[in-house]
């Protein structure tokens, strides 16, 4: 292993790399009497020249009702991390567990591989993720599965670099997504690695390079950063949001998610915003997982149980 890679295994815990064995450790509950299940399976993208590895978590009811539609939560995992975060652990416990207890309704759960790509097309335009994710996955997985079509129906949410993927995705395209949530999202209300140390802030350049440009293109930064979404537009206003940080942050995301609050408090845009104990980790996310989802069956109008 070359001292590079020795140098940014360990800051992948900014991305919840740990997700699923934390998860795992976290729902050590008696087996749920109903439960669902997933499905992992790969799609063809022209657009990004591959196949693209997704999974589903589907919900008890999905294989004995033929005729039903069902709500659906695109979440999107964090760098280093892929498609399995949450098919792959415990999550499908912690899911099972809050529809017997009656605090969670029936809705589909999808995650793609979204590598290092930061979901967006990026800046030197090799990688066209948010292409891909708009034009063809939800048009193919929402064709291939039982989905209601609708904005009111369909989610978007992510852990890190994914919380920044769902912001980005939602306040870019209101029209297709009613509600938006996040645990530990890569907010950043200026330049990345500005208030950081040298040695944190080279480690969060070489993250960002592929998607943003090495050197960082701070303009196109700019360009896609949910802050400027929010302040250039009103499409904030249009969705249900939802999201979290622990107050310990290794990289003080924590800062970013109370001056992200403050905004959409200026421009008094409702939302749901805490911030809990905990570091950049996840234990942190295996922690506040239910309450996001909880989040989103409200936001599909399931209540806390259908």
């Amino acid at each position: 292993m070359n001292r590079c890679r020795r140098f940014l295994l360990p800051a992948v815990l900014l991305f919840a790399a740990l997700l699923p064995a934390a998860i795992a450790a976290s729902a050590a509950a008696p087996q749920a009497q109903t439960t669902g299940h997933a499905e992992c399976l790969s799609m063809p993208s022209r657009i990004l020249a591959r196949r693209v590895a997704y999974c589903v978590l589907l919900p008890p009811s999905y294989d004995s009702d033929k005729n039903r539609k069902y709500p659906v939560l695109y979440f999107l995992h964090g760098l280093g991390d892929d498609e399995q975060t949450l098919a792959g652990s415990g999550a499908m416990n912690i899911v099972d567990d809050l529809r017997d207890q009656h605090r969670l309704g029936e809705f589909l759960i999808v995650t793609p591989d979204g590598g290092r790509s930061f979901y967006v097309n990026s800046r030197d335009g090799k990688t066209r993720y948010e292409d891909f994710l708009l034009q063809e996955f939800l048009p193919f997985i929402e064709k291939r599965y039982r989905v209601q079509a609708g904005r009111s129906t369909r989610g978007i949410a992510g852990v890190s670099m994914g919380g920044y993927g769902a912001f980005h995705t939602a306040l870019q395209h209101p029209e297709l997504f009613g509600s938006v949530g996040a645990h530990s999202a890569m907010l950043v209300a200026g330049t990345p690695g500005s208030a950081m140390s040298g040695a944190q802030a080279m480690m969060l350049g070489q993250i960002l390079g592929g998607a943003f440009g090495n050197p960082l293109d701070v303009a196109f930064w700019d360009r896609n950063n949910p802050f400027t979404l929010v302040r250039e537009s009103n499409n904030a206003a249009k969705l249900k949001i939802y999201f979290d940080c622990g107050a310990q942050d290794d990289f003080g995301f924590n800062v970013g998610a109370q001056k992200f609050h403050d905004l959409l408090v200026s421009r008094k845009i409702p939302h749901e915003f805490h911030i809990y104990p905990g570091g950049h980790n996840a234990e942190y996310v295996a922690q506040h997982l239910g309450a996001l989802l909880q989040f989103h069956s409200r936001a599909f109008g399931l209540g806390p149980a259908e």
